[in-house]
């Protein structure tokens, strides 16, 4: 983790590499999913592989960019991908062969498996691999909104597994009045019972591919570490991103940005648990953004 978070991803693809041959092919099958570790180490090329997608929507998402990589040298690939995701998945280009994810096992014949985020390090992912390659989502976009305000769209809480990463709804109240926004909430759950009856309108979609859809037509997501922000940096939408300290390895330390989305800009705690700062820094730099033309190609 230490190596991932300072880009040295080839070390880190090193230590990996005796992880998987200390296991010698053995697997936890009593551990949850996304504790199992999958691949074996057995190449994957020329090789009917099935790539299980064993960790949250986000992590799908992010990942899914590298079936292409994995594609171009694999007899077959199938993807065994949680149902929500099945539709916005068959929009990447090539579309891979996907089955729905559940309990039992998966009804496809293949040579070799792997877990998505896996293939990082089967393909030997460094961070200049990522660069210019979003969008990788294709959905259909909305009609964009004629309203020449900027369109900003908002999701406050992250998985109760992680409280960390959540910001408070105070704190980013003032996105409600400020002049030129048109604030839409992307927010789903539970969480939206903390929403003000005056804050925004509400523009997010319990279906993934849906909520997609719209996300293509704003000028900008403001997120904590949850899949809206992946969604949107998937989809090519700008991105502003509020990260917890300590932040998950994929963003890596001492960035304000990220190679993962280039339209993504990373708003980081100076403290752990306090978010005021920034918060701050992120209102202070949406008061200075475009309002005409959107915010694109100037984030």
């Amino acid at each position: 983790m230490a190596l991932m978070r300072r880009g040295d991803w080839a070390a880190a693809w090193r230590l990996s590499d005796e992880t998987v041959g200390a296991r010698r092919g053995q697997r936890d099958w009593t551990a949850p999913r996304h504790l199992q570790p999958v691949w074996d180490g057995t190449p994957l090329e020329g090789r009917r592989v099935l790539v299980r997608c064993y960790h949250g929507l986000g992590d799908t998402i992010q990942f899914a960019r590298l079936l292409a990589p994995l594609q171009r040298i694999a007899a077959k690939v199938t993807v065994w991908a949680q149902p929500a995701l099945i539709p916005l998945l068959a929009t990447l280009r090539p579309a891979p062969h996907l089955l729905p994810l559940h309990d039992g096992t998966p009804e496809a014949e293949y040579d070799t498996d792997i877990e998505i985020m896996e293939l990082a390090h089967a393909l030997r992912l460094t961070p200049s691999d990522l660069a210019g390659k979003v969008p990788y989502l294709h959905p259909p976009a909305r009609p964009r909104s004629s309203d020449r305000r900027l369109q900003v769209g908002l999701a406050w809480r992250a998985g109760e597994w992680d409280a960390r990463r959540s910001v408070p709804i105070d704190l980013l109240r003032p996105l409600g009045a400020m002049h030129g926004i048109a604030l839409h909430i992307l927010q789903r759950g539970p969480a939206l019972t903390q929403r003000p009856t005056d804050f925004g309108v509400e523009s997010g979609c319990d279906d993934v591919f849906q909520a997609a859809s719209r996300m293509r037509a704003l000028d900008l997501v403001v997120s904590v570490d949850s899949m809206p922000a992946h969604l949107a940096g998937a989809l090519g939408v700008p991105v502003w991103l509020l990260l917890p300290q300590p932040a998950d390895w994929r963003w890596m330390d001492g960035r304000e940005d990220s190679p993962w989305y280039p339209g993504m800009r990373l708003f980081r705690q100076e403290r752990a648990g306090d978010w005021s700062a920034p918060v701050l820094r992120l209102l202070s730099a949406l008061q200075r953004a475009p309002r005409s033309p959107s915010i694109r190609g100037a984030s």
